[in-house]
């Protein structure tokens, strides 16, 4: 199964993401119930109302958190809301990767505060992140998850929408997105985007939680089935778009989708021998694949067409040693989704011929079908040691193989 979790519009906030959970078949009784269990670890907090409720947002009908409450005062330590949800983790007896999951998400939202104001973790105080709303959801949002088994399944996240403009709240003005939300994205895998809503889209604690339970980020949907769609709604309004958030449930195909860069230059002024050193040069900086094409350009000039298949963490070392290498003036980059048959590596010990030898491969499946491929430096050294051809050679590695995968399933 796969989660998809969808703010690249609307952004994302904590109750916008408990509600899409319930939305999707969370026990809303059952989160709301744990919710009352916690509100007594909070002083001077109480909870008046608390529910769920159908809306129409801007044409989506999406469900709504209706949270109505009685608190006193307008800043509290962080530390206060992390005893209160380590107390109510143990209240509610979380499973340990809940209970992980929950202190994980508060102490994100700390040490953000810690670095941006140059404090301890220990002397942190909360203003907008005061209130009980921030237990509720993060004690609401992790009962929705063990709920719906989501702790065990594969989920990704979509680029999350920060908004534009700029914010005012307790330490001023200053442009969105704000520190502590920069703060939490930075290091993490997910990606955000600005958008002309001149507003805060993503707070805080919706970012929180996001970096502690997302473990992919993607540009597009992945290959799926859709099973099921939970629709969260925000509070705010906005003309131009629903202020939804949207999670969807599935199962993947047997392919992953990624993105991948496409290097491509042509050049038609140096050697073979320079075009040999350049693929093991590009190589070694990380690419995933070169290929180097003939052909004519104009004036009927012969050519050759370089290919390079990277990502965005090797592209600007490939690019320099592209232009250092070849002396192009130029280079075409362009984005690449790429479907991947699922494939794990593994290492075994061979004997063959009186010779112990150990043997990488990778191993694939699709519909049902296993397949495996030596990796070929391996076959190159073991075939010159046996004095075999590659081919030999890989016919005897892959029956030991064989045998070796077909004693495991047996055993």
């Amino acid at each position: 199964m796969v989660i998809v979790i969808d703010p690249q519009i609307a952004g994302i906030s904590g109750d916008m993401l408990l509600c899409s959970l319930v939305d999707l078949g969370a026990d809303k009784n059952k989160i709301i119930d744990g919710i009352k269990k916690s509100e007594k670890f909070l002083s001077n907090s109480t909870i008046k109302k608390i529910d769920f409720e159908k809306i129409q947002k801007h044409g989506i009908e999406s469900l709504q958190l209706i949270l109505e409450i009685n608190e006193d005062g307008h800043e509290r330590k962080g530390s206060e809301i992390k005893n209160a949800i380590i107390d109510s983790s143990k209240q509610i007896h979380f499973s340990e990767k809940a209970n992980s999951f929950a202190k994980s998400c508060i102490d994100t939202l700390i040490l953000s505060e810690s670095k941006i104001h140059g404090i301890s973790e220990e002397s942190v105080h909360f203003h907008e992140a005061s209130s009980i709303d921030t237990l509720v959801d993060i004690i609401g949002i992790t009962i929705a998850l063990e709920d719906l088994g989501l702790f065990d399944e594969k989920i990704v996240c979509l680029p999350v929408a920060v908004g534009g403009g700029s914010v005012t709240f307790s330490h001023g003005t200053m442009s969105n997105p704000a520190s502590a939300i920069l703060e939490i994205f930075k290091n993490s895998n997910l990606m955000i985007t600005g958008n002309d809503a001149n507003e805060e889209l993503t707070t805080p604690t919706g970012a929180c939680i996001l970096v502690n339970l997302v473990h992919e980020s993607v540009k597009y949907y992945p290959s799926m089935k859709v099973e099921s769609i939970g629709y969260g709604a925000g509070q705010k309004d906005f003309e131009s778009f629903s202020n939804v958030l949207k999670i969807i449930r599935g199962s993947e195909n047997n392919f992953k989708i990624d993105s991948v860069k496409i290097l491509e230059t042509n050049v038609d002024d140096i050697s073979g021998e320079i075009l040999g050193n350049l693929i093991e040069k590009i190589m070694q900086k990380g690419a995933r694949d070169v290929s180097i094409y003939n052909g004519i350009t104009k004036k009927g000039r012969p050519t050759n067409l370089v290919s390079i298949i990277c990502t965005d963490d090797t592209l600007d070392k490939i690019v320099d040693t592209l232009v250092l290498e070849t002396g192009t003036l130029g280079i075409r980059i362009s984005d690449s989704n790429r479907f991947t048959v699922p494939r794990s590596s593994h290492q075994v010990s061979l004997s063959l011929n009186g010779n112990t030898f150990d043997v990488n491969y990778k191993q694939s499946s699709f519909k049902g079908k296993v397949d495996f491929k030596i990796e070929f430096d391996d076959l190159k050294k073991i075939s010159n040691i046996i004095d075999k051809s590659i081919k030999e050679t890989d016919a005897l590695l892959r029956k030991k193989i064989e045998q070796l995968e077909m004693n495991n399933d047996n055993s």
